[in-house]
């Protein structure tokens, strides 16, 4: 008789339920694993072997055939360890099968019969809720998987301790998940830290509010970085929808370690040599990228034109759509990927373009030639553009600001509630609008509609600064935002003015 166990493949963030079956027939001895295995699943005969021998059990002197269904679907990982001993252990009558069949299992086994962590047991978790079976998994991934099912969950150390569980000798505590809560609003870097650049933070606060992307240009050591670094405390804590979202991203990618599960907002700052399979995604595995993994949260890409041109193109389109389309010959897999994008870059090689005693010699040309690294279209998608000039040595002796980053993020919490209240229940293709920056078509036009004199400004700029259709809609929503901040219905000429003056920077020029 055919012995069954389920466990799941994983595609993006959604799992596919593979069904393990083992058959345990007379003929030569042998152990054969079909189903479109990868290296890590054909290497699971080993770690079986000696994992059931630890616990005391020898494989039986008969042919031994493991079929992962649906066969075409290809298996990749080591998590199919557990179930595939599992299924072994109810055929040889040592687990019984009718529990069994009422369990998704992922795992993988060590030679000491110890079972070692595995990514994506959350996407498992929530697979298996919604098929109606418990899960067994790693105690390691225990408090993971307690985050999103409310099914029984057995997290066992060890594959002795799952078979004692079944036989009655011992029971496996349910496991709690674990919430690690910011310590308060703006906690960690403080914008106090920050002498002068007001307008530069001013920037930075409605980006933030509003969830626009940000670029800042400006010579070395103005601040770029320590303003970039301080956005993660300006934001609001992750609702508890964002946070499950942002934990399945992690979970696939392995970065859940121990349960433990922050509702800070991610931050991921990759170095400008990442490669395209690293920032959007791929691998031989589609793994999730930095932008999948920044997911509601923020992106910084630092020395922006260093970056591959390859690289930054292939941004282009999950940042308009707010999801990473990884495509292979035998993988197509989607990552959310609605992130906020915050760049930093200098006006030229040397960094000072506009300081007359250090400039180089091939300036302007120097500028030309560095900041046309940045394509067009990519400029387009970026909301704000500001000049974050040098700091002077007065700017050094300045008492720190009255409002750091707690007075800020109490702000930007108050506007982002507003955008929260006029956007609820508004989502379109399922996908819910959380912020302005979000806003697009026909819903856009509605809540940000410019009073009179805003119309003539907008009409007027439009046609000066050659805006393209993209470039206005991101403008507007800007303008949303800062119309959010004062607490006001309608976006007026001010707001428009405000929101023009973070699109000046014309690169190239």
């Amino acid at each position: 008789m055919i012995a069954r166990v389920y466990t799941v493949a994983f595609e993006g963030v959604d799992t596919r339920e593979v069904d393990v079956q083992v058959q345990i027939a007379s003929g030569l001895p042998a152990f054969t694993i079909v189903g479109l295995p990868d290296k890590a699943v054909a290497e699971s005969r080993e770690r079986v072997r000696a994992a059931l021998g630890a616990i005391g059990l020898a494989l039986p002197a008969r042919r031994i055939t493991v079929n992962l269904a649906p066969a075409d679907l290809p298996k990749e990982g080591s998590h199919f360890d557990l179930p595939i001993a599992l299924a072994i252990l109810v055929a040889l009558e040592v687990l019984p099968r009718d529990e069994m069949a009422g369990y998704t299992a992922l795992g993988e086994l060590s030679l000491d019969g110890n079972i070692s962590f595995v990514p994506g047991v959350l996407a498992a978790s929530i697979g298996a809720m919604a098929a109606g079976r418990g899960l067994i998994c790693p105690a390691e991934c225990g408090p993971e998987a307690a985050l999103a099912s409310s099914g029984e969950i057995l997290a066992p150390k060890s594959l002795l301790g799952l078979v004692n569980h079944f036989k009655g000798t011992q029971v496996l505590s349910p496991p709690r998940p674990l919430i690690v809560m910011p310590l308060q609003m703006g906690g960690g870097l403080d914008l106090r830290d920050i002498k002068g650049q007001e307008t530069a933070k001013r920037a930075l606060e409605v980006a933030a509010a509003g969830g626009h992307n940000l670029l800042m240009l400006g010579p070395p050591g103005s601040g770029k970085s320590m303003l970039a670094a301080r956005l993660p405390g300006l934001l609001p804590p992750l609702d508890p929808s964002e946070e499950l979202e942002v934990s399945m991203v992690a979970s696939v990618a392995g970065e859940l370690r121990g349960g433990v599960i922050s509702r800070q907002r991610p931050y991921r700052d990759p170095h400008h040599s990442a490669s395209q399979a690293a920032m959007v995604g791929g691998g031989m595995r589609a793994r999730p990228g930095e932008i999948s993994l920044a997911h509601l949260g923020v992106l910084f890409l630092d020395e922006l034109p260093e970056f591959s041109r390859l690289v930054l193109d292939s941004l282009r389109q999950p940042l308009e759509t707010g999801e990473a389309v990884v495509s292979r010959a035998n993988a197509h897999v989607r990552y959310p990927s609605r992130v906020q994008l915050v760049a930093a870059m200098n006006p030229c090689r040397c960094g000072y373009l506009s300081d007359a005693e250090r400039a180089c010699s091939r300036a302007p040309r120097c500028a030309r030639d560095y900041q046309s690294r940045l394509s067009g279209p990519m400029f387009d998608r970026i909301d704000m553009h500001i000049e974050v000039p040098a700091v002077s040595a007065s700017d050094l002796r300045l008492p720190p600001p009255a409002a750091g980053s707690a007075e800020v993020a109490t702000r930007v919490l108050r506007t982002r509630n507003i955008q929260t209240e006029r956007y609820r229940g508004l989502a379109p293709n399922g996908q819910p609008i959380r912020t302005n920056a979000q806003a697009d078509g026909e819903l856009l036009q509605r809540v940000a509609q410019p009073d009179a004199a805003g119309e003539a400004l907008l009409a007027e700029a439009t046609e000066r600064m050659k805006l393209s259709a993209r470039s206005y809609r991101r403008m507007l929503r800007v303008a949303r935002t800062l119309a959010d901040m004062e607490g006001a219905e309608k976006v007026t000429r001010l707001h428009i003015a405000e929101a023009l003056s973070y699109r000046r920077l014309d690169l190239g020029q």
